[in-house]
């Protein structure tokens, strides 16, 4: 088991991506229980990034239910088509909000957060199973390298659901 993660500090976020997949898809082929694998990814995206919030929600009982999650005091349970986090659920797409402030039905789990990117997590049926959440304090802090990069990663989770 890795105790590091490897990357390039000064590297752009598509560089870094690229570096920690691999090293993300080692650490949870060597394990098989779900949330210890969710926990140490939430651990490398925050170590990587810096993000203010990184996270899971996971399906259950007809709703989300807060996950694996580094960063302040987080929603618990947030219903299917609500939010970001539940539109991008019950979408199945991912989502990226520049300005959570501008998003129509916005559930503000932490004041200080500024934009957010939510990509769906799927089981090994195809079947979407929860969704992986970043926060950042800043504005229009995400884009479409985030989303590929976040939803290699959410991919490689598929077969442990």
């Amino acid at each position: 088991m890795a105790d590091s993660v490897a990357f390039t500090a000064t590297a752009d976020r598509r560089v870094r991506y690229a570096e920690i997949l691999p090293q993300i898809e080692a650490l949870v082929a060597a394990e098989t229980d779900l949330v210890a694998n969710l926990a140490n990814v939430v651990a490398v995206l925050k170590e990587v990034f810096g993000f203010f919030w990184v996270g899971f929600y996971l399906a259950k009982d007809g709703e989300l239910v807060l996950g694996p999650f580094q960063g302040p005091l987080a929603c618990t349970r947030i219903a299917f088509g609500k939010g970001v986090c539940g539109q991008a659920f019950s979408t199945e797409s991912p989502i990226v909000v520049p300005n959570v402030d501008e998003f129509p039905g916005h559930i503000a789990c932490a004041s200080a957060s500024r934009s957010e990117v939510v990509v769906p997590l799927f089981d090994a049926a195809g079947d979407v199973a929860g969704v992986l959440d970043v926060d950042s304090d800043r504005l229009d802090d995400f884009s479409d390298v985030d989303v590929s990069g976040l939803s290699a990663i959410a991919g490689c989770l598929s077969k442990l659901i």
